[in-house]
C-alpha cells in the first residue's frame, strides 16, 4: 500500500508500538495521523476424509478440470470453525464428524491467508451444489496421482498424511 485509502495522501513508513512493543514498521498517513496495516482475504480449505481416512475427497470446480480441495472465504463475522463447515455444508452436503488444523499458508494470487483443516466427514454422501462441477472419493493413492500437481491443494493434501492415523498406520 502505497497510498492512504482515505485520503490518498502518500504514506510513509513509520514504527508503529502497541504496548510499548514495536509492531515495526507501518505504513502510516501524515494528514490523517493514522496508520494503515496490512489487509488480506482469509479462507478455509480442508482435506476431507471418510470415517476411516482410507479415502479422501477431490472436487473440480470454475470448469477448470482440475482436482482440488473444498475451500472458500471466511465471512466478516464469521470465525474459521463456522467456516469449514458452512463451506462444506453448502458444497458438498457432507456434515463434519471432526477436524483438526493442518496447514496454513499466504496465497499471494487471491491476497489471501488460506487455513487449511483437516476434516473427518459423517457420512460418504454427496450432494454437492452448483458451485461444484464433480466430487469424488478417492483412495489416498489414488489422490496422489489425481491432485492437481504442484498446487496449494496437494501441498495440504500431501501434509496431511503426515498426521492421519491410517495413512501412518499403513505406512510402517
Amino acid at each position: 500500500m502505497k497510498y492512504c485509502p482515505e485520503c490518498g495522501n502518500k504514506l510513509i513508513l513509520k514504527e508503529s508500538f502497541n504496548c510499548g512493543i514495536s509492531d515495526g514498521m507501518i505504513p502510516f498517513c501524515t494528514k490523517c495521523n493514522k496508520f494503515h496495516f496490512p489487509m488480506f482475504n482469509t479462507a478455509v480449505s480442508s482435506v476431507i476424509y471418510n470415517r476411516d481416512y482410507s479415502k479422501t475427497l477431490l472436487v473440480q470446480q470454475y470448469g477448470r478440470g482440475l482436482n482440488i480441495l473444498v475451500a472458500g472465504y471466511v465471512n466478516k463475522g464469521e470465525n474459521l470453525e463456522e467456516a469449514l463447515y458452512r463451506e462444506i455444508k453448502e458444497e458438498t452436503g457432507l456434515s463434519v464428524l471432526s477436524y483438526k488444523f493442518n496447514a496454513s499458508k499466504y496465497y499471494e494470487k487471491s491476497n489471501s491467508l488460506i487455513c487449511n483443516f483437516i476434516v473427518r466427514a459423517e457420512d460418504e454422501n454427496l450432494h454437492p451444489n452448483s458451485e461444484i462441477d464433480f466430487a469424488k472419493w478417492y483412495t489416498l493413492n489414488e489422490a496422489r496421482a489425481e491432485i492437481y500437481k504442484g498446487s496449494l491443494a496437494e501441498e495440504f493434501f500431501l501434509k496431511s498424511l503426515e498426521k492421519i492415523p491410517s495413512f501412518n498406520k499403513n505406512a510402517s
